[in-house]
Order: structure tokens, then sequence, then C-alpha cells
């Protein structure tokens, strides 16, 4: 019955985690880098002067792969290369997924966000905090799933050694 909780692939589970953790993070943060990046060079144009304020979406847009980083190290460190429960490694996977998808979803938010907003900020620049109000509140999202895989891994599935 333990062999059957305790199988030999359970450890890919873990590693499948903390790869997706990496890999929808990475892809979100450079998805709002490279649109929020275009709208900056557009409101250069315009406004040259405004160029460092302009730069606060791609900064935040590189925050959410952070997110990633950290929780990829916490689960590493939780995989073993002996057979663990599944439980746990399914744990594992759940936290790289919530981390992963919510950061995908918070670096395509703040893409477009971004790239909407330093141009509008371009032609009117009391926009600038209500433009930063929108990316604080879509940066959220990339921090509400790294707390729910926080909270996974730390609460974990009981037994981790078969």
């Amino acid at each position: 019955m333990a062999s059957d909780l305790c199988p030999v692939y359970s450890p890919f589970f873990g590693a499948m985690g903390c790869a997706v953790a990496i890999a929808l993070t990475t892809f979100g943060a450079s998805y709002g880098t490279a649109k929020s990046g275009i709208g900056v060079m557009a409101a250069g144009i315009l406004r040259p002067d405004n160029m460092v304020r302009s730069l606060m979406p791609i900064l935040m847009a590189g925050i959410v792969a952070i997110y990633g980083l950290v929780i990829s190290i916490l689960i590493s460190y939780g995989i073993s290369t002996q057979p663990t429960h599944l439980a746990t490694s399914f744990t594992q996977l759940g936290a790289g997924l919530a981390v992963g998808l919510s950061g995908l979803a918070s670096g395509f938010s703040i893409g477009i966000c971004g790239d909407a907003g330093v141009r509008a900020t371009a032609q009117q620049p009391r926009l600038f905090v209500a433009m930063m109000l929108i990316l604080i509140f879509a940066e959220v999202l990339g921090l509400y799933g790294m707390v729910v895989a926080m909270l996974l891994l730390g609460r974990g599935a009981g037994g981790t050694q078969c």
C-alpha cells in the first residue's frame, strides 16, 4: 500500500512545479517588458524628458519573474531524489502552477496597461498616478499567486519520505 503512494517517478512532479514556476513567470515578465518597452519608446518621441518615469512598468514586470524564482528555489529545496509521497509532489506542482499562472496573467496585464499608460502619460502627465495605481493592481496578481504557493509549500502534504 505504501508503494502505491511513493512511486519512483514522484520527484518528477516536484521538478515540474519548479520548471513551471520559472517558465511561466519569466514568460509573463518578458511579455510585460517587451510590450511596455514599445510604449516607452513611442512615448519617448513625444516627451523624452519623462523617460525615467516611463520605465516603471518595465521595472514592475521584472519583479514578476522574481516571484517565480523565489518559489522555484523553495520547491527545489523540497525535491528529493528518493521516491516521495505523491501528495507532496503534487503540492509542489500546484505551488509552481499557482505562481506561474498568476505571474503570466500579471505580466500580460502589466504589459498591456503599461504600454497604454506610458503613451497616455506622454500626452497628459497628470495621468501618471492613475497609471501607477493600475500597474500596482496588475502587479499584485502575481503576488497573490506567490502567497498561495508559499501557503501550499508551508502546509506540505504530511510525510515527505517513503
